[in-house]
């Protein structure tokens, strides 16, 4: 686990449906209202669309994509998180959309577990692992993996979507 200092996380965490995520607080750019979102014809669903960010163009991801959840439609507690994510070595500006975010925390290190490979709702390759505080589990995406992941299956689709027209 990268930026774990004095055997802790910070964290900042925020909401998915009923379930309580933490990205890493030191990757966070900053957090946003809802703004426009443009959406890109033919693009995965998992990124959908992009947003304008102080004039740059960022992706804009929504995490209930991967994680098999419903996708109510926006409220006043939205919000996008806008994040540096690290994508195959490359530090790559990225917004998650958040039905709602909290606070930032420090989740102790020794509560964090690896996901166990059986019994989960969600992909375990897209968990780098579950942490606890005050009763409760916390879910830690691997954002890497799972942008990763996307990427290549858009890159994929995208070179047989060519072949297939020539």
């Amino acid at each position: 686990m990268s930026q774990v200092q004095s055997g802790a996380m910070k964290a900042l965490t925020l909401r998915l449906q009923d379930e309580l995520f933490a990205v890493e607080a030191g990757s966070v750019r900053e957090i946003l209202d809802l703004v426009p979102i443009t959406e890109v014809p033919n693009a995965p669903e998992f990124v959908g669309g992009l947003i304008n960010v102080r004039g740059r163009v960022v992706p804009l991801a929504d995490l209930r994509v991967m994680f098999g959840m419903d996708r109510p439609e926006p409220d006043q507690d939205t919000r996008i998180v806008v994040m540096e994510i690290d994508i195959e070595g490359e530090p790559t500006v990225a917004g998650i959309l958040a039905d709602k975010v909290h606070d930032v925390t420090d989740i102790e290190a020794a509560s964090i577990e690896e996901a166990p490979k059986v019994g989960m709702r969600w992909r375990p390759e897209f968990v780098k692992g579950i942490g606890k505080r005050n009763g409760g589990f916390i879910i830690i995406p691997d954002l890497g993996r799972i942008f990763e992941t996307q990427g290549a299956r858009t890159a994929s689709v995208a070179a047989s979507e060519e072949r297939s027209a020539s």
